[in-house]
C-alpha cells in the first residue's frame, strides 16, 4: 500500500489543502478505506480463493458484473504498476541529476531520454521475473524493502522533533473544501493494496479468519503512515519553501537534518516504497487475470501456469510489458496514471460492498469465519456505508466537481474500458448468481466450444 505517492505528492497535498486540511482528508480517506476493508475482510475469510473480487461479485451478482468489477480493479493495479515504472527514474534522477541522456521525444513538455526511461524499463523486467518465480521469492523482497521503509519513517519522525517547527505548518487549512477534496480523491490510489491479500489467498499458509483481519490492519497502518508523512513534511519547511522543492519529502528531510545525504536516504526509502507497491500489485493483477481466464472471461493464454514455478506467467508478462513501456511516456504520466486508475478502483470497491450486502441477505447461513458486525444489523450498516462512500468518491471525479479529472486521465480510463468491452461480450448472459455461478459459466462456455 505504501508506494511512491507519499514521496512526490505530499507537497501538492500541503499546498492544496494545508496541514490540517491534508490531515483531515487522510483521516476521512482512512475511515472510508477501513469501512471498505471490513467488507473485504468478511468476504475474503469466507471465500479464500485466488481472484478476490472476481469470486465475491460472481457469487453475488453473476459473471458479467463480476467481469466489470474484476476488470476495474485490474485497471487500478495496472495503472499503479505503470506509475511505479515511471516513478523509479523520476526518483533516481534526484540522486543522479545527469541521468537523462540521449533525447528520444517530448511528451506534454517533458523531454524523454533513453537512459531515464531504461531505468524504469529494466526494473520492470526484474520485478516481473521475481514474480514469475513465485510468491515466496516475491515475499522475501517485500519483507526486506518494508523493513527499510519503516526505518525511513523513524528517520522522518526523529527529524521532525530535531529540526521541525510548528510554525512551518501554517497555513493549517488552504482552499477550503476544494483543497480537502483535491487530497481526498487520491486516497483510493494511495490505499490500494489491501485488496491484494485476497488475490493470493490460495498461495499463503494463513488461516482464513486471519487473512480477513490482515486486510483491516493494513488499512489502519497505511493511514498512520500517511498522517506521519504529512505532519513531518509540513513541520520541516514553510509553505512557500515547499512550493519551490523538487521532491517535497526528500527536501524536507534534508532541511530537518541540514544534510543532502539525509535527503538522498529518504529517496532510497521512496525507492523501497516503489518496490513494495510494484511487487504486490503486479502479483494481485496477475492473479485476477488468471482467475478471469480460468472462468473463460479472458483468453486461456492468460490462465496458463509456468511449468516449473506454477505462477500465471503469461499474465505477469502482459502486465510487465505494459510497465516496461510506461517510462517512455515521460514523467507527466505520473499524474495521469494516478487520476485514470482511481475511478476504476472506486468502482470495484463499490461493487464489492454491494456484493457483501447481497450475500448477507441472500445467504445468511454462508460459512463466515470472520463475521463483521456480528449477526445483527451491524454488518448491513457497514456494507451500506461502504457502498455509499464508494458512490460519493466516484462522483468527485466527474466534470464540474471540485476535484474533476483532466482530459488525459479520462482518455486513459476510456482506453482501458474499450479493451474491457471487447472481453465483456465473451461472457455469456443469463447465468444466475450463486455459489455455483462459475461452474454454470464454464459449462456454458464448454457448450459454446462444442457447438462452434
Amino acid at each position: 500500500m505504501i508506494g511512491f505517492g507519499w514521496v512526490v505528492l505530499t507537497g501538492d497535498w500541503l499546498i492544496n489543502a494545508g496541514t490540517l486540511g491534508s490531515v483531515l482528508a487522510m483521516l476521512t480517506g482512512g475511515v472510508i478505506m477501513a469501512v471498505v476493508g471490513l467488507t473485504y475482510a468478511e468476504l475474503c475469510a469466507a471465500m479464500p480463493k485466488a481472484g478476490g473480487e472476481h469470486n465475491y461479485i460472481m457469487r453475488a451478482m453473476g459473471p458479467r458484473t463480476s467481469f466489470i468489477g474484476s476488470w476495474a480493479i485490474i485497471g487500478g493495479y495496472v495503472t499503479i504498476v505503470a506509475f511505479e515504472a515511471v516513478a523509479l527514474p523520476r526518483t533516481v534522477q534526484y540522486i543522479f541529476p545527469d541521468l537523462s541522456q540521449i533525447h528520444l521525444w517530448t511528451v506534454a513538455g517533458f523531454d524523454v531520454h533513453l537512459t531515464w526511461a531504461l531505468v524504469g524499463a529494466v526494473a520492470a523486467v526484474v520485478i516481473t521475473w521475481i514474480n514469475i518465480r513465485g510468491v515466496k521469492e516475491a515475499g522475501v523482497v517485500q519483507t526486506f524493502v518494508v523493513l527499510f521503509l519503516l526505518a525511513i519513517g523513524l528517520v522522518m519522525i526523529a527529524g521532525s522533533f530535531a529540526g521541525g517547527s510548528v510554525a512551518n505548518m501554517e497555513p493549517w487549512i488552504n482552499n477550503g473544501m476544494t483543497g480537502f477534496f483535491a487530497v481526498l480523491v487520491v486516497v483510493p490510489f494511495l490505499f490500494i493494496g489491501f485488496d491484494v491479500i485476497p488475490q493470493s489467498a490460495e498461495e499463503v499458509n494463513i488461516p482464513a479468519k486471519q487473512i480477513g483481519k490482515l486486510v483491516v490492519v493494513s488499512v489502519v497502518l497505511a493511514t498512520i503512515w500517511y498522517l506521519m508523512v504529512v505532519l513531518t513534511t509540513s513541520s520541516a519547511m514553510s509553505a512557500g519553501d515547499l512550493a519551490q522543492t523538487d521532491i517535497a519529502t526528500a527536501d524536507a528531510v534534508g532541511a530537518m537534518f541540514g544534510s543532502d545525504i539525509m535527503a538522498k536516504i529518504l529517496i532510497a526509502g521512496g525507492i523501497a516504497g516503489i518496490l513494495t507497491s510494484w511487487n504486490s500489485l503486479l502479483m494481485g493483477a496477475s492473479r485476477l487475470m488468471y482467475s478471469l481466464a480460468r472462468s473463460g472471461m479472458l483468453p486461456a493464454w492468460f490462465g496458463r501456469l509456468h511449468p516449473k514455478y506454477h505462477t500465471p506467467h503469461n499474465a505477469l508478462l502482459f502486465i510487465g510489458a505494459l510497465s516496461f513501456l510506461a517510462p517512455f511516456g515521460g514523467a507527466e504520466m505520473l499524474g495521469w496514471l494516478v487520476d485514470s486508475g482511481a475511478p476504476s478502483i472506486v468502482l470495484a470497491y463499490t461493487l464489492v460492498a454491494i456484493s457483501f450486502l447481497i450475500l448477507r441477505r441472500r445467504e445468511p447461513a454462508m460459512d463466515r469465519p470472520l463475521r463483521i458486525g456480528g449477526r445483527g444489523n451491524g454488518g448491513i450498516a457497514i456494507g451500506i456505508a461502504a457502498a455509499v462512500f464508494g458512490l460519493a468518491l466516484f462522483s468527485l471525479y466527474m466534470p464540474g466537481m471540485p476535484a474533476a479529472l483532466g482530459v488525459e486521465p479520462w482518455v486513459l480510463f476510456a482506453a482501458w474500458w474499450v479493451v474491457g468491452l471487447v472481453f465483456f461480450f465473451r461472457v455469456p448472459a443469463g447465468i444466475k448468481a450463486g455459489p455455483d455461478a462459475e461452474e454454470h459459466l464454464l459449462a456454458r462456455l464448454r457448450s459454446r466450444v462444442r457447438q462452434g
